[in-house]
């Protein structure tokens, strides 16, 4: 499993159970809540039970499920989060999504790390494509998405739970076409 992606400025290492008071406290702030499915978790177990899961699925070989803890690379200071899970072996498709601390927003940093998950996806996994989508209203993230070089696809209505509301969502992707005629 690759453990760790680095770039200028950032450290990407798979998260540990060490992590845990870092993910909790980026989960429970009501900024990084507005466009997140998950919920501000009712407490410290909430968030524990959901980062043993993602232990648990970066255990089962082969790795299918990859979460790494985005950190500051001087320093190692928790910047956010940021997610791969790939699909049925056979499509050579993943997911993604981000989540970072407000503090560290309209730096660049979401777009530095997702870029370094992306050329580990086409790079060595080998992947056809990649998908990540977003609440519409999500601006900040649409601009990182597409800065990657990641196209809008579609959206789709009323799918994301969001504060116990039904918002709607838009679709991006990037084939390793893509990714190579922009990288190479």
């Amino acid at each position: 499993m690759q453990s760790k992606l680095t770039t200028d400025r950032l450290q990407l290492k798979i998260i540990t159970s060490d992590d845990l008071d870092d993910i909790h406290h980026s989960h429970s702030l009501p900024e990084t809540d507005r466009y997140n499915t998950l919920g501000i978790p009712k407490n410290k177990a909430t968030t524990e039970a959901i980062v043993q899961q993602w232990l648990h699925q970066q255990r089962v070989e082969p790795v299918r499920h990859f979460s790494w803890r985005i950190s500051d690379r001087n320093n190692q200071d928790f910047i956010g989060l940021i997610a791969l899970h790939l699909g049925e072996e056979r499509f050579r498709s993943g997911k993604v999504w981000y989540k970072l601390l407000p503090s560290h927003w309209r730096q660049g940093l979401a777009t530095e790390a997702l870029t370094a998950v992306l050329n580990f996806s086409f790079r060595a996994l080998h992947l056809h494509r990649i998908e990540a989508g977003c609440a519409t209203e999500n601006i900040a993230s649409v601009r990182v998405l597409e800065k990657v070089g990641m196209q809008r696809e579609g959206s789709k209505r009323k799918v994301l739970p969001i504060r116990e509301n039904w918002v709607n969502n838009y679709e991006y992707a990037i084939l390793e076409e893509d990714w190579k005629a922009m990288y190479n």
